[in-house]
């Protein structure tokens, strides 16, 4: 009986899940049973963690216009302030608040000014 040579195929997949995991270290770049398993826990990570980065950006913006109006005394609390915003249909939304308030503090005592009249 002949020696039947295998294909291509398989040592491909295994040479794209070595470059993916190239950056693992020991065993995480070198095992392809290891491979496969890691391939998947940093897939799983970082869907994950990219709604989780969202929440996070979120509660920084929060806490940076929380910050400058308390610090000014422009509103008692930052639920207020965004609840006076909607009442008069200023429409920011909280990024936009974050950067005003950090690159251009006037300019969120304007806006504060308005919202109270």
């Amino acid at each position: 009986m002949t020696r039947i040579r295998r294909g291509y195929i398989a040592r491909n997949r295994r040479t794209k899940m070595r470059l993916f995991a190239s950056s693992f270290r020991g065993a995480h770049s070198r095992l392809t049973r290891t491979i496969t398993q890691q391939k998947i826990r940093a897939l799983v990570s970082a869907h994950r963690d990219r709604d989780r980065q969202k929440r996070d950006f979120r509660h920084l913006w929060i806490t940076r216009i929380n910050a400058v109006i308390r610090g000014r005394g422009v509103s008692s609390s930052y639920s207020g302030f965004i609840y006076n915003l909607y009442k008069r249909r200023m429409l920011l939304n909280r990024k936009i608040l974050a950067q005003i308030a950090i690159l251009n503090r006037n300019c969120l005592y304007m806006i504060s000014n308005e919202i109270i009249k």
